[in-house]
């Protein structure tokens, strides 16, 4: 073979080194298990064979370990990412973060569903596409989730159909507005999702769950599972929000966000233009 640059063929080599002490991959891309009974294990790595070369240098340059990679190389085939959107999950560190919202779906979901619906939860999300100032409302954040709302719906991950913003709920002739409604498909339930720009209270999922009884209620079909919710917040006290999870028969997770900041007004004033670093760097071409 030939036509390998240089820097093709060190990663070809990390490539190798970096999955060798765990499987041994022959001549004909076969994977054999480096240990007697292994054998599910090395099932387990024949995706590395699934998903572009592109994306697999990505993944053996930033992983800490094989189960690391595997993880990725799982979400890249089952989610369809691009690299762009590999490479932005790990640097948010996806892997550490996947599944660890605070929730109580093992209390109130059927053991299945309630599996599907923690995998679907990390903590924090990164929503590096917005961009607000610390004291922007929780309307001006949630007008730009739904205007990148394809951005969105790749951080909330795979399966998530939009259904609205400021969703319309009646009751005995009264208006409720939720911040955001999708329907989760492979978990057959509306997720309604209230925004936060500040620190968890326990009354929020006071809120929360009245919409969630609301839609269940209007909403929900025959064969749906129970609407889950997810309270976004900047900041929580994860013993104050186990303890307001506590006997609340609905399934809700509360999670933590962050977003770009614009800087200050006061600070702003003080960075120069670009016009004036451009004339700064011209006097050292000059």
């Amino acid at each position: 073979m030939q036509g390998f640059s240089r820097q093709n063929l060190y990663y070809s080599k990390n490539f190798y080194e970096f999955y060798a002490e765990r499987i041994h991959i022959s001549s004909n891309n076969a994977i054999v298990p480096q240990a007697e009974g292994q054998l599910q294990v090395a099932d387990n790595y024949r995706i590395i064979f699934d998903i572009p070369w592109g994306h697999q240098k990505v993944i053996i340059s930033k992983a800490q370990n094989i189960e690391e990679a595997l993880f990725y190389a799982h979400q890249t085939l089952s989610n369809g990412w691009s690299r762009s959107v590999l490479e932005n999950q790990l640097k948010q560190q996806f892997y550490e973060h996947y599944g660890q919202g605070q929730t109580n779906f093992s209390q109130t979901l059927p053991a299945l569903t309630a599996d599907m619906a923690q995998e679907v939860v990390k903590d924090p999300y990164w929503f590096d596409f917005v961009s607000v100032s610390q004291k922007a409302r929780e309307r001006d954040i949630e007008k730009q989730l739904v205007t990148h709302i394809t951005q969105f719906l790749l951080e909330q991950g795979k399966g998530f159909a939009f259904v609205g913003e400021q969703y319309c709920l009646s009751l005995n002739n009264k208006e409720y507005f939720c911040d955001l409604l999708f329907y989760h498909i492979p978990l057959r339930a509306y997720v309604v999702i209230e925004l936060k720009n500040g620190n968890f209270k326990p009354e929020h999922l006071g809120q929360l769950n009245f919409y969630q009884n609301l839609i269940n209620n209007t909403l929900r079909g025959e064969y749906d599972n129970p609407t889950i919710g997810m309270l976004f917040c900047r900041d929580k006290d994860r013993i104050e929000v186990e303890y307001a999870l506590q006997n609340i028969s609905s399934p809700i997770g509360v999670i933590e966000f962050n977003v770009s900041e614009l800087l200050p007004e006061n600070l702003k004033s003080k960075l120069p233009t670009v016009e004036e670093v451009e004339e700064e760097l011209n006097k050292f071409v000059e």
